[in-house]
């Protein structure tokens, strides 16, 4: 069978891992399979280095997240030149731009193709329509996407969540359409940590062995909520004065995060350590991992910091893939109160084999 995947882009993140993933997994299968990608935004980290030599990655430079016009019909007219060149069995499209151009240049290769038309699935790992965009445009988008669903084969979500969402709320797509497909990780490397790799892990980032640190990994975009975790961790460093933050990820708001920290007068005790490939390094090196997102399919680095056995405390957000894991015998899941003066509630997921 062939199968050609479009990406909207390789960047940091799960979408990413679970593409480059496919190209090898399908081909072991005797699949022939192709992986077309989009180019990175600015300060995002790149993670085709997870492609093994020789893997079939098509690079696109106008397939790219911002919308722009000229951009986004060129790329479109490449897909469908890519779609007829290749004739794939199945086209499969993930991330939201690369499911709306991807699946367009789909429908229009499929014309003339009669019963040799390639079957067309697109993977919600999570979707951008609540907390990224402005009401007006959130709708337009929501509209796109309910027309897109009558030209799409099946439709795959990442949990029964994100389903429930697409389905029920946004009206998306028929249930027949969906098959709710949880995403697999290789987390050996993070089950793998023990107290001689915290050990070894603090020295090679020069934290002392008796600071306690807070870490957090993602974009700096508004949608993780960057902002929030500094003015919790402002509450822990007042109260704590071993406290430490680590924040991995780049992107758009570095400036912003960092002029904020100053402001807050924790500046000396944030270190932005842009992006690394060492994430079990940094779960190795942490106590607490803390996630602030107000959206998020499925909350790769939280689960990562599960695997490490570190507490991890999030907002509520990927919730159905942290009730899943709460059967898993290293780690469970609870909901807990943050009594505070505000009164805010927090639900938190901690490692019962993690550190307090």
């Amino acid at each position: 069978m062939r199968i050609l995947r479009v990406i909207t882009r390789l960047n940091i993140g799960g979408p990413s891992i679970q593409a480059i993933a496919l190209t090898t997994r399908l081909a072991d299968r005797g699949h022939e399979t192709t992986l077309i990608h989009g180019r990175l935004d600015r300060g995002e980290g790149d993670m085709t280095y997870l492609a093994p030599p020789g893997a079939p990655l098509t690079y696109v430079t106008t397939l790219c997240r911002p919308i722009s016009l000229i951009d986004d019909a060129r790329a479109y007219v490449t897909l469908v030149r890519a779609i007829r060149a290749f004739q794939p069995h199945v086209v499969h499209t993930h991330m939201a731009k690369a499911g709306l151009l991807g699946r367009l240049a789909a429908i229009t290769a499929n014309i003339g193709r009669g019963r040799r038309r390639a079957v067309i699935v697109h993977t919600y790992h999570g979707h951008v329509l609540d907390g990224y965009f402005s009401p007006l445009k959130t709708s337009l988008f929501i509209n796109l996407e309910r027309l897109l669903a009558h030209g799409t084969d099946g439709i795959v979500a990442i949990s029964p969540a994100v389903r429930a969402e697409l389905s029920g709320e946004y009206r998306i797509g028929s249930d027949r359409q969906y098959h709710v497909v949880p995403l697999g990780f290789d987390l050996s490397a993070f089950a793998a940590i023990d107290d001689e790799a915290r050990a070894a892990a603090r020295r090679l980032l020069d934290i002392p062995a008796d600071a306690h640190v807070i870490s957090t990994v993602g974009r700096l975009t508004a949608i993780k909520q960057h902002g929030l975790f500094l003015d919790t961790f402002k509450r822990v460093a007042d109260a704590d004065g071993r406290a430490l933050a680590l924040i991995v990820g780049d992107g758009d708001l570095r400036a912003e995060i960092e002029a904020k920290a100053r402001a807050l007068g924790i500046a000396d005790r944030v270190r932005m350590l842009g992006w690394r490939r060492d994430l079990d390094v940094i779960n190795a090196a942490s106590d607490v991992f803390l996630l602030t997102s107000r959206n998020e399919g499925t909350p790769v680095a939280l689960i990562e910091a599960m695997a490490s056995a570190v507490p991890g405390v999030s907002t509520d957000v990927g919730s159905s893939m942290m009730r899943s894991l709460g059967s898993c015998s290293r780690q469970r899941t609870i909901s807990m109160r943050w009594r505070s003066p505000t009164e805010r509630s927090a639900t938190t997921a901690v490692g019962s084999s993690g550190r307090p």
